[in-house]
């Protein structure tokens, strides 16, 4: 069984990419989420902060991953885009997440989701925008 805290970040991957694709305004992509979407098992308030805090700043965000992408940022996998843009604001605005956290929920909600070896493109890109936004927090070793 997935955590709280999982499900919230899956959700948010889910509303992001919805909004991509879809254009629809931000409240009515959070209903639909919690209507169609199992999430009783699912981090309310982290979803919030994940889903509008990333649909607010996507283009503040996008500004900060484009330069470590190995490809133009239209190329970008939507799914890739959105676990993207919701780790990028789980590590601009929640000190208190450990950065490997970040990271390892990203590359499993991509594994959920993305394709093939999409978990290890966003797994390098947020390496190195880890290091950018949280330059004095500890470097994993190896």
């Amino acid at each position: 069984m997935k955590s709280p805290r999982r499900r919230a970040r899956e959700l948010a991957v889910q509303a992001i990419y919805q909004a991509g694709i879809n254009k629809t305004a931000a409240p009515e992509i959070a209903k639909n989420i919690h209507e169609l979407s199992q999430t009783s098992n699912m981090d309310e308030e982290l979803f919030n902060k994940l889903f509008f805090g990333a649909q607010t700043h996507a283009a503040e965000y996008m500004e900060k991953i484009s330069p470590l992408l190995d490809r133009d940022e239209k190329d970008l996998s939507p799914i890739e885009r959105a676990v993207l843009l919701v780790a990028c604001h789980e590590l601009s605005t929640m000190p208190e997440t450990p950065y490997p956290v970040i990271i390892n929920e990203a590359i499993e909600v991509t594994k959920t989701f993305g394709g093939t070896d999409g978990h290890k493109f966003v797994n390098g890109i947020l390496d190195q925008l880890a290091s950018r936004i949280r330059p004095d927090e500890p470097r994993r070793k190896g």
